[in-house]
This record gives C-alpha cells, structure tokens and sequence, in this order.
C-alpha cells in the first residue's frame, strides 16, 4: 500500500505515468483509425472490381447475341479478322 501512496503522492512520476497511458493511447488509436482506412480503401477497390466485371459480363453478352445472329460465312469472316495470323 505504501508503494501505491508513494506513486500517487509524486506528481513527477504521476506525470510520467500519465504520458505513457497517454502515448498508449494514442498508439491505439492511431491503428484502429488506419485500420479503418485500410478497410474503406479495400472496400471502395472491391466496388471498382466489380462494377468492371458488370461492364465486361454485359459487353460479352452483348457480343454473344449479336455472334448468335451471324451466319456460318460471317462468323468465319469475323473470326479471320480477329485470329492471329
């Protein structure tokens, strides 16, 4: 009880005591708030991907309907202009 008294009773080492609750504090904070970052970040990239593979899954469609319309003599043609040579 007398060790607690006398670090209670020491303003000097109260104060430091004080600063280093304080500093862990901080620290703490500091991790959680970039942790939330981070996360929004990956959140927001996420949303991106998939707005992209939204966009390439209609054009593909799209370009499935209009192969499927094509006779066997276009779709050659078509296939010849994009085949590597």
């Amino acid at each position: 009880m007398s060790v607690l008294g006398f670090l209670i009773g020491n303003p000097t080492l109260l104060a430091i005591m004080g600063g280093v609750v304080a500093a862990l504090i901080a620290f703490i904070t500091g991790n959680s708030r970039g942790a939330r970052l981070q996360e929004r970040k990956q959140a927001a990239e996420k949303l991106v991907a998939a707005e992209d593979r939204l966009e390439m899954d209609r054009e593909a469609t799209d370009a499935d309907r209009r192969a499927r319309d094509l006779s066997d003599a276009e779709a050659t043609k078509e296939a010849m202009r994009w085949a590597k040579r």
